[in-house]
């Protein structure tokens, strides 16, 4: 990434070769501005704001590049920080966001899990509540399915404005608005009258919810270099594989206790904890900002380059290696439904007819399986792209390996596209003749291990496929697994009661099983090709070390 002009270095002197001086000029740098902030009244500031008015008077000089042993640690004047409420942020915004101490990154990828966790969480949360509602609300079941199915579909499309509003505009500029409509949306959505008026604003939060999938993905990017960033995308895909595994529980239990509009003021909660998380530890990360309209265009001209150009982003679905992951992604995610949906409709019926809160618990395996897959999946392939780096001997002039996002699918691939279709068949059919249920949950185990490697593998693949937009590429994988889940929840229900969960089951799985693996295969085969024709036609530069 590159490091824009920067300024003088700060009064402790510049900064240290190596990752222990770096580390040592961040601490004096704390130190510094903790004396600075002690003498002029404020607290925990990284400048005090006399200290920053004294200093921006100044003319600042560029710092130069980057050391050889790592990016420096440069903090942004307070008052040329980018993005809403940018003088709130705790943490400070840094000239390169590569910079920022390992704790920090972690604790922002953290934030960035729950805050992508919102969307999926919104519409598993309120499943549990759908007869209720439909009963409180004088709809049929199928009326009330629609304000799940419609908030599934808004997810597919309100990512590709988001994430290029957020390659113009910022990254924080987008948190903080998306969720204050969030916030807005879901208690309007908590007071409805009718149904109308809920699958309306339900819709609406849930375009609102979606920003973070797509844009949270590339702030990822903006913060982890290529050789360690797949453990911090499998952190970060937790938030959303937890949605559905976790919120029905909570949902359950509320709609249970306190009535179907609990479950929507639960997210409005959750919904304004998480905007003041964001306000307060999600400084801007996009290095280099666009301006927001070049002087002499038209009106017209703007909108359309807010409006229109984003759909542009639905082009690069022509380049193989990005379709063939964005599918492989988007056909994991639809499965992932079958199996929510599944759940709820086998544990909830005979002969298991579990209560609201027990069936709840039964999403907690496949929860282990995408917690234990997060732990080992992230270092696996950044094992992998290391290792497909020395084995080709591919090595930059200063002798840096020189990274191919294709790297990262291997054997880790392999074994995820064989294990969760044949773990979805495992479940189905010792569901469908009422086996004890520890023995489909163990299959929901290893469903869950195996999905979470196929997601945060691919997740990390579109970010370094588009390089120049990678929030833009996780949008395209997220427009494409809510269109399939989106389909898969309109449908899964009506084929269990057809044909029965075990052969539902079965035939999703084989689908699965064969498009996935046959694309997967055509992209080991061709993807040197197609990704040199595809770099020359997005104007991106070669692959280089990170």
């Amino acid at each position: 990434m590159s490091q824009n002009p920067g300024q003088d270095p700060p009064q402790h002197g510049q900064p240290l070769g190596g990752e222990e001086k770096k580390n040592q000029e961040h601490i004096a740098t704390e130190v510094s501005q903790s004396q600075e902030g002690s003498q002029d009244g404020s607290s925990g500031e990284e400048l005090s704001t006399s200290k920053m008015d004294q200093t921006e008077k100044q003319e600042r000089q560029p710092q130069g590049n980057d050391t050889e042993d790592g990016p420096k640690y440069e903090v942004v004047p307070r008052s040329e920080r980018r993005g809403l409420l940018a003088g709130l942020a705790i943490i400070p915004e840094l000239r390169n966001p590569l910079a920022y101490k390992s704790s920090t990154k972690w604790k922002m990828t953290i934030i960035l899990a729950l805050t992508a966790g919102t969307s999926s969480t919104g519409s598993a949360m309120f499943y549990p509540a759908l007869a209720e509602m439909a009963a409180d609300l004088n709809c049929s079941k199928s009326t009330a399915n629609l304000s799940i199915a419609f908030y599934l579909l808004i997810m597919a499309f309100t990512p590709l404005w988001w994430s290029s509003w957020s390659e113009v505009l910022g990254r924080r500029t987008v948190y903080i608005s998306s969720f204050l409509f969030f916030v807005i949306f879901s208690v309007i959505s908590a007071v409805s009258v009718n149904v109308a008026m809920l699958i309306v604003f339900r819709v609406l939060s849930g375009g609102a919810a979606a920003a973070v999938q797509a844009v949270g993905a590339g702030s990822c990017a903006d913060l982890w270099e290529s050789k360690v960033r797949g453990r911090a995308m499998s952190i970060f895909y937790l938030g959303p594989l937890f949605g559905p595994g976790v919120a029905p529980i909570i949902g359950g239990a509320l709609a249970q206790t306190l009535g179907w509009r609990s479950t929507l003021w639960a997210l409005v909660v959750f919904g304004g904890v998480l905007l003041i998380l964001i306000t307060l530890f999600l400084p801007e990360t996009v290095v280099q900002r666009k301006p927001a309209a070049d002087e002499g265009e038209t009106f017209g001209h703007v909108m359309k380059k807010r409006f229109i150009d984003p759909l542009k982003t639905l082009k690069f679905l022509q380049h193989p290696p990005i379709f063939i992951t964005v599918w492989a992604g988007g056909l994991g995610f639809a499965v992932l439904y079958v199996l929510v949906i599944a759940i709820q409709a086998t544990f909830e019926t005979a002969p298991y007819n579990y209560s609201i809160i027990i069936v709840g618990l039964m999403y907690i395996p496949p929860c282990l399986g995408y917690f234990v897959a997060s732990q080992v999946g992230g270092r696996w392939t950044d094992h992998l792209l290391q290792r497909g780096a020395r084995k080709a001997g591919r090595y930059d002039e200063n002798g840096k390996p020189i990274f191919l996002p294709e790297d990262r699918m291997q054997e880790n691939i392999w074994l995820a596209g064989f294990m969760y279709p044949l773990a979805l068949i495992w479940f189905g059919w010792t569901a469908r003749y009422g086996v004890h249920w520890i023995v489909p949950s163990i299959a929901n185990v290893f469903f869950g291990v195996a999905s979470m490697l196929v997601f945060s593998c691919v997740t990390t693949m579109l970010t370094e496929f588009t390089p120049k937009r990678s929030a833009s590429g996780v949008a395209l994988n997220n427009f494409m697994r809510q269109i399939l889940a989106t389909i898969m929840c309109a449908t899964t229900q009506p084929a269990i009661d057809a044909i029965g969960v075990g052969w539902l089951c079965t035939i999703i799985a084989l689908i699965a099983l064969v498009t996935g693996n046959l694309a997967v295969l055509a992209l080991k085969l061709n993807v040197a090709q197609w990704r040199e024709k595809m770099d020359k036609k997005m104007n991106q530069p070669k692959p280089g070390g990170q």
